[in-house]
């Protein structure tokens, strides 16, 4: 009968030990099962032209990166500098996928921080970029011949830039 009254402060400990080693799990490391396969087939109207964008368009021999973003998340906002960088240092196109957002919010954020996007998709339902198996924005694709080569989950940073993204676009 004594362990009874313990039980809570037991399943108040294993939760909190729970917790604790999963704030060491690094998100960025959580792999997609579509590295090494064709992006999915979609079709978005285009932000800036009343053309559309499909998965035919990330079908190339040289690099392509495929950027999904929003005007209200704050770490697309920090992350937009760094592909800015990528725009103009390196030989590589660079698409977006702008999700969920408001149309009128996503040329301002565009209009206000620079366009480093060869053409940028409206995915205002969420579904083209559930079908890349996003979790949320930002998160960035390497993709080369259709295929997605790598995927990098949250903001990229100049570090992760130089070590993860650079080398995925030479090799």
């Amino acid at each position: 009968m004594k362990l009874i009254k313990f039980l809570p402060l037991i399943i108040i400990v294993v939760v909190c030990i729970f917790f604790f080693f999963s704030l060491n799990n690094d998100t960025t490391k959580l792999s997609s099962p579509l590295v090494g396969k064709e992006v999915p087939e979609f079709s978005v109207d285009r932000l800036l032209s009343n053309e559309t964008m499909t998965n035919k368009d990330l079908i190339s021999d040289r690099p392509i990166i495929l950027n999904i973003w929003s005007s209200w998340c704050i770490p697309c906002r920090a992350e937009h500098d760094v592909l800015m960088v990528l725009s103009e240092l390196y030989d590589v196109d660079i698409y977006g996928l702008n999700y969920k957002d408001n149309k009128v919010e996503a040329k301002k954020f565009i209009e206000g921080l620079g366009n480093p996007f060869k053409k940028i998709g409206v995915d205002t339902s969420g579904r083209s970029a559930i079908d890349l198996g996003v979790y949320g924005v930002p998160e960035t694709f390497v993709i080369r011949n259709g295929i997605i080569m790598y995927k990098h989950i949250g903001p990229i940073h100049m570090n992760e830039l130089d070590e993860k993204i650079l080398p995925k676009i030479k090799g």
